[in-house]
């Protein structure tokens, strides 16, 4: 049986099915966005020796964009169906969380820019409603935009490249980051304020974005700080996550993150007396999550150690 407060190695999909019935309060998730970052999110079967190589630039820029996947308008026909494929494999798991969560239950989870309509729909599609959309700003971004002009310049056509100068190919400088926010439906005759009494879900807690330095609106402003890089390609910011679970949960609610990553989601349940679950199918995320989650279970063992023995004092 899948208990709170640990982390499942195996596949999401599977996992799911050992969850009660209405046993999740909220669900936090990193999912991944389909747009071939790497090899696990490559969620489609139209892959050829090109995809996620490296040309000579990409080795040169080193961690950042290391890796290719495939131009907007990709190399085939096939190509065109990837956002549906991301479709697909996003509601082979979105009935099973509709099962498993409250009514009422929150699901704060991140999007690619590109595909998360497809997530979205795959959401409603399991019986989900969609409140809304919140635009994290990271406030720096990694950008690599070719000049049009240098392509034109290699090619020998320097009037091209007169003609063309100021213009990139590839998009602005990415600065935001799609958070979904969706919701179980509450009971058909009730109102979110009986779900609330009922269940403790539906409702938002506006006090604690002044305590993160935010505004009560739908963009959100975290930095990176130390610690929240390096352990994951997509790892997101500790205090983002932090002021995500206390936005749509108490104290002793269970969180679940079917896709842990390394382990964000968790730390900041641990750190704020959530309850949590979480499957990770990637041994090498999932190892390092365990690792941070029992790093803070034995901080925190420790603190309490010292508030005991002061008091028996």
């Amino acid at each position: 049986m899948i208990e709170p407060n640990n982390i499942y190695l195996g596949d999401s999909r599977v996992l799911l099915d050992e969850l009660a019935d209405d046993s999740i309060d909220c669900v936090i998730s990193d999912i991944p966005y389909g747009i071939g970052v790497d090899y696990w999110d490559v969620l489609h079967d139209n892959s050829n020796s090109a995809l996620l190589g490296a040309s000579p630039a990409q080795v040169k820029a080193g961690k950042v964009f290391k890796s290719r996947g495939k131009p907007l308008n990709g190399w085939s026909e096939a190509d065109k169906q990837i956002p549906q494929a991301y479709y697909n494999w996003c509601r082979s798991w979105t009935d099973k969380l509709f099962r498993v969560v409250k009514p009422g239950a929150s699901l704060l989870v991140f999007a690619g820019r590109r595909l998360a309509h497809r997530a979205v729909c795959a959401f409603e599609d399991s019986g989900f409603i969609f409140k809304d959309m919140l635009a994290w700003d990271k406030e720096k971004s990694a950008h690599r935009a070719q000049h049009l002009s240098k392509i034109y310049e290699r090619r020998g056509d320097f009037i091209s490249a007169n003609k063309w100068s100021g213009w990139k190919v590839g998009n602005l400088r990415p600065l935001f980051e799609p958070i979904m926010w969706l919701m179980k439906p509450y009971k058909l005759g009730g109102t979110i304020a009986d779900n609330v009494l009922q269940y403790g879900l539906g409702a938002y807690n506006e006090n604690v974005v002044s305590i993160y330095g935010q505004s009560p609106n739908n963009i959100v402003n975290f930095s990176a700080t130390k610690g929240d890089t390096g352990l994951h390609p997509t790892q997101k910011p500790l205090n983002l996550m932090k002021y995500l679970v206390e936005l749509v949960s108490i104290e002793g609610q269970v969180v679940l993150d079917p896709f842990v990553g390394s382990g964000s989601t968790l730390l900041a349940c641990k750190e704020l007396d959530r309850r949590f679950i979480g499957f990770e199918c990637n041994e090498d995320f999932f190892a390092t999550a365990l690792q941070r989650v029992d790093a803070a279970r034995f901080v925190k063992r420790k603190m309490n150690t010292v508030v005991e023995e002061q008091y028996l004092f």
